[in-house]
């Protein structure tokens, strides 16, 4: 039997390079750097002082403010990302079929800012002076309820926290929800948006964030080269709307790109370094192809995971060649990490929007600051300029804390 074909009808995004797809896309493709000095709380004192914050982010102008008291900051950027990929989908604010309409989104770690505060408060004020909104603000389903709540999706609802591969494996497991038959339609994606000390401070305790480029952000991340010292923390939201291809030929509606094949697998190795021989990753980029139907030669360009981390980008350079063997050095790759940093739950989402709009426009973003390449990465990692190519088929890769590895695998539609 013929499972059903899951097709993109819609695209919304929130990153630091701006609120809209078309300030996502175009600065992609300008090679434009959203990494800048931390704004949202004093960095003066911390090692690394950048991120990748939202320019000019103001909940209210994308929603009631009495819903903005109730969300947590990724919630916010979710719902925004949420109206925009609905409006280009050109679907109404409420689902015309609510049961047939599911939802699966993710977020590496939610609205801890949101209980940080509470609990602040709590101990040093009491606890009649805590927001009753706090607690339920920070459950990593909020992003889920509240796209839920607005659209009246009232089909199957799932929250995927796989750290940083869980953009990507929620848009996998939303098309899993089409393929058996449980939806017509599901809102996907990710959000992450907790630029905080704790977190800030964390990363760099853990020593995986770049000390030496505070002067000059937009140069601080750089996959693929040799002088990369770490990722950096960014925030965003990406929204996909999947349908079954047969329900979005009957609305008429755009399509972008179709989802071929998806897959996960586990590391089982270790909680932040990646297993050696990267088996792991290995396996979700195989197994994706196989979803897919696909041999590896007819992947026409890969979007890295690509972190700008030491262990990560030799070892994905690696991976790809196991996977793909010769053709690896005969297809394009880039890092979308380059420009907007790693909004951990979100980045998978937003950088399948980069594959989605890549087979739609026919041009790939770069890799920027690819100036001194690392020897142990010699594939083509497009540095620094965008490139006109035609992709019928691209591969988007994401391994993350926790060995959590997720693959995704577009291709262009046709009927």
């Amino acid at each position: 039997m013929n499972r059903p074909r899951v097709v993109i009808t819609g695209l919304g995004a929130v990153s630091p390079l701006g609120v809209s797809i078309k300030k996502f896309w175009d600065g992609l493709l300008a090679g434009r750097s959203g990494i800048r000095r931390i704004t949202q709380f004093d960095a003066t004192d911390f090692p690394c002082q950048i991120a990748g914050e939202i320019p000019d982010f103001n909940p209210e102008d994308y929603m009631d403010k009495k819903l903005v008291r109730r969300l947590a900051r990724c919630a916010q950027v979710a719902l925004t990302a949420a109206r925009e990929a609905v409006l280009d989908a050109g679907l109404p604010e409420t689902m015309p079929e609510p049961e047939r309409a599911g939802i699966s989104f993710g977020t590496g770690i939610g609205g801890l800012e949101v209980m940080d505060d509470a609990m602040k408060i709590f101990r040093t004020k009491g606890m009649d002076r805590v927001n009753p909104f706090a607690l339920p603000a920070t459950i990593p389903n909020l992003a889920a309820f509240v796209i839920s709540q607005t659209y009246q999706c009232l089909g199957p609802s799932s929250t995927i926290t796989t750290a940083c591969a869980t953009g990507t494996q929620a848009i996998g497991e939303a098309a899993e929800l089409i393929r058996r038959g449980s939806a017509d339609l599901v809102i996907t994606g990710g959000t992450e948006a907790i630029i905080r000390d704790f977190s800030i401070g964390g990363f760099s305790i853990m020593r995986a964030l770049p000390v030496n480029y505070n002067d000059q952000p937009e140069k601080a991340s750089r996959p693929f080269d040799a002088k990369r010292e770490g990722f950096v923390f960014s925030e965003g939201a990406a929204v996909l709307i999947l349908e079954k291809l047969e329900h979005a030929l009957q609305r008429g509606t755009h399509i972008y790109a179709e989802v071929a094949g998806q897959a996960a697998s586990s590391d089982g190795f270790h909680v932040a370094a990646p297993e050696p021989q990267g088996a792991g990753p290995t396996r979700a980029m195989r197994w994706a192809l196989q979803d897919a139907a696909m041999d590896p030669s007819e992947v026409d360009y890969i979007n890295a995971h690509g972190t700008s981390t030491p262990l990560n980008d030799p070892l994905e350079t690696r991976v790809i060649k196991t996977v793909l063997g010769e053709h690896a050095y005969e297809i394009p790759i880039s890092s979308t990490k380059s420009m907007i940093g790693h909004p951990m739950g979100a980045a998978g989402a937003l950088e399948a929007i980069a594959c989605a709009k890549t087979i739609e426009s026919g041009w790939i973003h770069p890799t920027i600051n690819l100036e001194n390449p690392d020897p142990e990465c010699d594939l083509d990692y497009v540095p620094n300029q965008a490139r006109q190519a035609k992709v019928d088929v691209a591969l988007s890769n994401s391994f993350g804390l926790g060995g959590q590895n997720a693959c995704l695998v577009l291709k262009r539609y046709e009927s």
